[in-house]
């Protein structure tokens, strides 16, 4: 029975404390009205998602506007004129379960729509297999790419060909897996067992790499 943690909490403290891999990890706060606070003054928006929990299901997207804050979620997005209004709805959303706030990334598009990167990986035998670099292209309308929200797969080569020079595509390709073989190692020491390791990463408009989750039952 290959183990499985659910956390995106835990695992992320596992990979801040390498200094390769921590530079590709957005800040990131538990939550709470201070630190909701502090990450909307300091970015230009935030994204709040639950500690446990897939398949984009309640991710939201928080951005401070001049008339208030705008809320992007499950396609719907809203406006809520206070600071209180804002709280009032996030605890709706929450519904007492712990989330956690991370820096809003600006991804690179297709046709205006956000796409990231799934890289998969699967313990066999001794050694640690590449089983998938694929690209995950966001419904219209959508922020999050998951397929279970309507997102559409591409061959990871076809996604970065669409966003950047040709001459480019291998150096992306080789830092994801390079980051997803790194964190591997980190996972595997701190919980021994795992056989099978999803890694969410996005790249932005700079062409800087970004892991966003790790998945450790990957779909």
């Amino acid at each position: 029975m290959m183990r499985k943690i659910a956390s995106k909490w835990t695992k992320f403290e596992v990979l801040l404390k390498h200094s390769g891999v921590a530079k590709h990890i957005p800040a990131m706060r538990r939550f709470s009205e201070a630190n909701l606070q502090a990450m909307l003054n300091q970015f230009s928006f935030v994204v709040a998602k639950p500690i446990i929990g897939t398949g984009g299901h309640r991710v939201v997207k928080i951005q401070k506007q001049k008339n208030g804050y705008l809320l992007h979620e499950s396609g719907t997005r809203r406006t809520l004129g206070s600071w209180r209004e804002l709280l009032g709805h996030m605890n709706r959303i929450r519904q007492g379960r712990p989330f956690m706030l991370q820096q809003g990334i600006h991804l690179t598009t297709i046709s205006g729509r956000p796409v990231d990167y799934r890289v998969k990986l699967e313990r066999v035998g001794k050694s640690w297999v590449i089983r998938a670099v694929v690209g995950r292209l966001a419904r219209p309308g959508l922020f999050v790419t998951n397929l279970h929200q309507g997102g559409t797969l591409l061959g990871g080569r076809q996604a970065l060909r669409r966003t950047f020079p040709a001459s480019l595509v291998k150096s992306k390709i080789d830092t994801m897996v390079g980051v997803a073989r790194t964190s591997t190692m980190l996972l595997e020491a701190r919980y021994p067992g795992i056989g099978l390791l999803g890694y969410d990463f996005g790249i932005d408009r700079q062409g800087n790499v970004w892991i966003f989750e790790v998945n450790t039952n990957p779909q």
